[in-house]
């Protein structure tokens, strides 16, 4: 059993065929396009397929490097045709990608930290708070108990999302008045997750990226006021980008990644866009694993990622 069958059931794999559709649309109708009536791989094919791949967002860096690795095997062996152009593809973007994902249970916490501490950052409008919704409904599904801190204090409008997400999944959530410290926010929150015997605390920071020292100092004294409540708080400083914003995304993660220690990714919003290679650039440029992907509006839509179940999915035509 391969990785796309043990970690994805017949509804996870539905879920991210749907989600891709526009970006394999807007794929193989330039990939087809490129072969058309030719029968090799020439010069023109790879300037249509480079083309095609930064039409996805692949991003410049990993598409040069996926042509220069098809030029290469097209000039070893001369018999390789159009026909195995998508298997070659396929199986260069496997090797480009680095190892790691294919978790056995994704929504599960480590043993020995409890309560897991994860800290969500993440510019306004990428789909932060909705993700931290999901996630804590997976957690909550599969049998541990979440608190929700909302130290987003900036905006009405995340705290009253993320009471609104509290109430849906029926979680208990901290939160203060508009304009209170975030990091007391945070504090209050892990000192309850302690008190309250939780499994898990996510929790919710405000997105300005316009003011990177700003952010900078207020997630470092967030993380300290964490720390002294759990030495090695948080556990998980997870990074939230808006796939559909394609290489803006990749730049977000560059920036966000020199602000603060981002240990995990999570790509959302994939099904309203045809760049979800922005996925495979962001995977391929950062030592940092993409741990979840959105591919739709339904809780069951935030998806564990895995490099050959994306990969899978992204060449399943039909």
């Amino acid at each position: 059993m391969g990785l796309f069958d043990g970690l994805f059931g017949k509804k996870e794999k539905e879920s991210l065929s749907q989600g891709l559709e526009k970006t394999k649309e807007n794929f193989f109708s330039r990939i087809g396009r490129a072969i058309a009536g030719k029968n090799t791989i020439d010069e023109e094919v790879l300037d249509h397929l480079e083309e095609a791949l930064l039409s996805a967002d692949v991003g410049i860096e990993m598409t040069l490097d996926i042509i220069r690795r098809i030029e290469e095997r097209v000039k070893k062996d001369s018999y390789l045709g159009t026909s195995e152009l998508n298997a070659m593809l396929k199986e260069e973007i496997l090797n480009i990608l680095p190892s790691g994902g294919g978790m056995e249970n994704p929504f599960s916490i480590p043993e020995g930290k409890k309560p897991y501490v994860i800290l969500v950052v993440g510019v306004n409008g990428v789909g932060k708070t909705t993700t931290i919704g999901k996630l804590s409904d997976h957690y909550h599904r599969a049998g541990l108990q979440v608190i929700l801190g909302a130290a987003d204090t900036f905006r009405a409008a995340a705290v009253d999302q993320l009471t609104i997400w509290s109430e849906r999944v029926g979680i208990p959530i901290v939160k203060q008045p508009m304009g209170s410290d975030p990091s007391s926010v945070a504090f209050d929150t892990v000192q309850s997750a302690v008190a309250r015997n939780m499994d898990v605390a996510i929790i919710d920071t405000a997105g300005r990226l316009h003011n990177k020292a700003h952010l900078m100092d207020e997630l470092a004294k967030i993380r300290r006021v964490i720390g002294k409540l759990i030495p090695g708080a948080p556990h998980e400083v997870m990074l939230v980008l808006d796939g559909s914003t394609g290489q803006n995304a990749v730049e977000q993660a560059r920036q966000f990644t020199a602000a603060t220690e981002v240990t995990a990714l999570t790509i959302t919003k994939l099904d309203g866009t045809a760049k979800g290679g922005a996925v495979l650039a962001i995977a391929s440029q950062f030592s940092i694993p993409v741990k979840y992907i959105g591919v739709g509006e339904k809780v069951s839509d935030l998806l564990a990622f895995d490099k050959a179940a994306f990969v899978d999915s992204l060449f399943e035509r039909g």
